[in-house]
């Protein structure tokens, strides 16, 4: 017999979730996560030149931008992404970001939890953060806690 979990309604206020410190810079709020679902949700709120190196997942990632703007690359074609847009990349593509404007907020999808891991590794709370940028620490939880793969640096 198999046993069936049923998962309860989860609603999220605005500035409600829990805030960490991405490492890679960034302030991350889960709306939705491995603990209350079975896809991720994540909104992040980061400032103008927070980039991200070539990189893949294995899930596919979608980023809704919400405020901003941003220069999303993927595999060699760049794309202008402002308030409104909408990207997604498939597992296994690399990609690779930037912000342009003085802030940005994008909501952060992916289909399962299997990068949480990584994410939850690659951060800290937010309240009592020092708020530094820190790489080291994003490849020691992809060494531990796979999730993603670095590719190559920053094409900006």
């Amino acid at each position: 017999m198999t046993e069936t979990t049923t998962l309860a309604p989860v609603i999220r206020r605005a500035g409600e979730g829990e805030k960490r410190w991405f490492f890679g810079g960034g302030v991350f709020t889960w709306k939705l996560g491995g603990a209350n679902g079975d896809i991720s949700l994540i909104e992040v709120d980061m400032v103008e030149g927070k980039w991200t190196p070539i990189h893949t997942h294995p899930v596919s990632e979608s980023m809704w931008v919400l405020d901003g703007q941003i220069r999303y690359r993927i595999n060699d074609d760049e794309h202008e992404l402002g308030a409104g847009d909408f990207v997604m990349v498939p597992a296994g593509v690399p990609h690779a970001f930037i912000v342009k404007s003085a802030t940005a907020k994008v909501l952060g999808i992916q289909p399962t939890c299997e990068c949480e891991p990584f994410y939850r590794g690659a951060s800290e709370p937010f309240e009592g953060s020092a708020c530094i940028v820190d790489f080291a620490r994003i490849a020691q939880s992809a060494q531990q806690n796979g999730g993603i793969e670095i590719a190559g640096p920053p094409p900006f």
